[in-house]
């Protein structure tokens, strides 16, 4: 697999602070990893950095071009698609059009018309209320709507930042179900996720961060049997 994503020596600093200190990692064409670490450990700085949204030091590259040297637009276009924490939808849209916004790079109008029929078949609720404004959705659904817009877009990396926070279990399982079928279409994936067990059990690779910085890294099957990382990052006890 080629190289779709290589970070390097990244620092991020917000004011004295420095969130992120000297980290470095790659990742290839179809590759599913994670980020995992405490709140604050500086997962979110790393990714908004990635895309763009943050000033940072180090070397970013996507797609063989450095990240500092392109706006969002040129990002997207190279299919690097971001779901912020926070779902980050039009909520004075509606569900129909904030689906056709993910789209809208896109000109194979019949393809994505069955796509969005595709959507609304796997998730009834959201095509029941496609004519509604997106901010009458509950939280589990507008993750879902963000999710499938960000799909949309035909990302070559998707990038999810804290997708089940505040769900409930069978919202949590749908959006999982989602993120588990990324791999078939060949898109890549770097999830950052509160429930590190559930991410690392989706995922092929996984940094730990700590304090700004990598301290572990390794196969995400192995992190699941390693105890030491099952106690210190996974909150379970030991046996």
């Amino acid at each position: 697999m080629s190289e779709l994503l290589k970070v390097e020596h990244l620092d991020v600093h917000y004011g004295g602070i420095q969130a992120v200190r000297d980290v470095s990692f790659s990742l290839n064409e179809g590759e599913q990893a994670t980020l995992i670490g405490a709140n604050g450990a500086g997962k979110s700085s790393t990714v908004r950095a990635i895309t763009g949204l943050e000033t940072f030091g180090g070397n970013i590259v996507f797609n063989g071009k450095p990240v500092r040297k392109h706006n969002a637009e040129t990002l997207l276009r190279d299919g690097l698609v971001m779901v912020p924490e926070g779902r980050g939808i039009f909520a004075r849209m509606t569900v129909l059009e904030n689906l056709q916004m993910g789209a809208w790079l896109r000109r194979d109008t019949v393809t994505i018309k069955q796509e969005m029929k595709a959507i609304f078949e796997r998730f009834p609720r959201l095509g029941e209320r496609q004519h509604q404004l997106a901010g009458l959705l509950s939280g589990g659904e507008q993750q879902l709507l963000a999710l499938n817009r960000a799909l949309l877009s035909r990302p070559r990396l998707l990038i999810l930042d804290e997708p089940s926070m505040g769900l409930a279990p069978k919202m949590v399982e749908n959006i999982f179900q989602v993120i588990a079928g990324l791999r078939e279409h060949g898109v890549a994936l770097l999830l950052i996720e509160q429930n590190a067990r559930l991410a690392l059990e989706v995922t092929d690779n996984a940094w730990v961060m700590d304090s700004g910085s990598i301290v572990h890294h390794g196969e995400s099957k192995a992190m699941l049997a390693d105890d030491r990382i099952a106690q210190i990052y996974l909150g379970e006890l030991p046996v």
